[in-house]
């Protein structure tokens, strides 16, 4: 059987791949104690115990006391970082992970950032937060500001991907504040201040995001590469759209979009083209046109190499391109398909969103009560959890719905050839 604290570890790595609490796992078979003495290496497991847990984490016993194949962390992490492009090593790295003794702090961070980038590309934000938890202890032990600085800029994004702004906020405050300390290069200042705008956005501090826009362009555009400058500018521009500014917002937009070709950063050019599709049509009037073409660009790539979750904010968008359209049975379908899935990995912003598309379509269908009812949920649970940009957008779209609902009660009312003059 696997000694102790390889055992501990390796539990506890199942345990997380499955998203199970302490309590989740042990069901009333087990304690929460006795369970978190296994996972720390402090109890040998018994026979018994083995057998409860594979069954309840749905393995054989042998995934849980199956020897190690004897390879270091740094071994596996030179495997890793070697292999040819499209090689996934994952699961070997995260067993290496779990079972390493600690000895190399740095080995150990590079191998944990991998792992977070893995799970944050498959839309498990759970586990990438996890994952990024250690590594911001890692970063302070460390003491390296690079370190500091990078993972706490990824855990503000994780987080806010998971709709948890109270965290967000302070861990992109607390990058920015570690890259201007330690005069880190503008890469990652750069990253730092994006993500804190992002968030000032979404919490509804327009003012504050402005400020901290005039900086980038000020301070940091200048200096930064076309990749760097495109990003910087699409954040921009989602800043200058709230505000209501979109001129400023389509002029931001259209310049990050020139700066890059495909061959320059295939990844980004397609995530911009994503990301411009979703502010052109939020901006007013939306720019259906613009915001068609961008999306059949993005979707000529992502058909061809998307992940599942960029595959599944593909067909979001193409939801509420539809609906913009007039297209409303297609927005229905592609987005009722997406909420029924199982494997639904879109961000809580993204979720919400679809949500909302949902609830108006309810109202447009005549399921009038239903729809109010869905979108009033969300409006309330976006306002609670800080997401006040989400929050204007449900109630925004409510109202709008329901105008439009009106209209069309009003003129279906009206006799042919009827003149309100008279």
């Amino acid at each position: 059987m696997l000694e102790q604290p390889l055992f501990g570890r390796r539990l506890k790595r199942l345990r997380l791949a499955r998203g199970l609490s302490q309590a989740g796992l042990v069901g009333d078979g087990m304690s929460t104690g006795y369970l978190s003495r296994l996972e720390s290496g402090e109890r040998p497991p018994t026979e018994r115990a083995v057998s409860y847990l594979a069954h309840r984490l749905g393995v054989d016993a042998s995934a849980l006391t199956g020897p190690s194949d004897g390879r270091s962390l740094t071994g596996v992490l030179a495997a890793v970082t070697s292999a040819p492009p499209g090689t996934d090593d994952t699961a070997a790295l995260s067993r290496a992970v779990e079972e390493d003794a600690g000895e190399d702090p740095a080995a150990r961070w590079q191998a944990l950032w991998l792992l977070s980038r893995a799970a944050g590309r498959d839309g498990d934000y759970e586990l990438e937060r996890t994952r990024l938890l250690e590594l911001i202890d890692l970063s302070d032990q460390l003491e390296a500001p690079e370190l500091r600085a990078r993972s706490r800029v990824r855990y503000a994004r994780c987080t806010r991907a998971l709709g948890d702004m109270r965290t967000a906020e302070p861990a992109a405050v607390e990058a920015l504040s570690v890259a201007r300390a330690a005069e880190l290069c503008v890469s990652d200042t750069l990253a730092a201040l994006m993500a804190l705008i992002s968030i000032e956005t979404e919490l509804g501090n327009l003012e504050t995001a402005g400020r901290h826009v005039a900086e980038l362009e000020r301070d940091l555009l200048p200096r930064a590469t076309a990749v760097q400058a495109a990003e910087a500018l699409w954040t921009a521009a989602v800043v200058s759209n709230r505000q209501g500014d979109d001129a400023t917002a389509r002029a931001r937009l259209d310049t990050a979009l020139g700066l890059l070709e495909g061959k320059d950063d295939l990844a980004l050019w397609t995530r911009l083209r994503a990301a411009a599709t979703a502010a052109a049509l939020q901006m007013s009037p939306p720019r259906v046109a613009a915001a068609e073409r961008w999306l059949d660009e993005a979707a000529s790539v992502l058909s061809l190499i998307g992940t599942p979750l960029q595959l599944q904010e593909l067909r979001a968008l193409q939801a509420h391109l539809a609906f913009h359209q007039g297209r409303l049975d297609d927005a229905r379908a592609l987005g009722q398909a997406l909420l029924a899935g199982e494997d639904l990995r879109l961000s809580y912003r993204d979720r919400v969103r679809l949500s909302v598309l949902d609830g108006r379509l309810m109202i447009l269908g005549g399921r009038v009560d239903e729809g109010i009812a869905v979108l009033q949920r969300l409006g309330r649970q976006a306002t609670e959890s800080r997401n006040l940009d989400l929050a204007a957008h449900v109630w925004q779209a409510l109202a709008t719905t329901l105008a439009d609902v009106r209209s069309l009660g009003a003129r279906a009312k009206t006799p042919a050839g009827g003149d309100f003059g008279r």
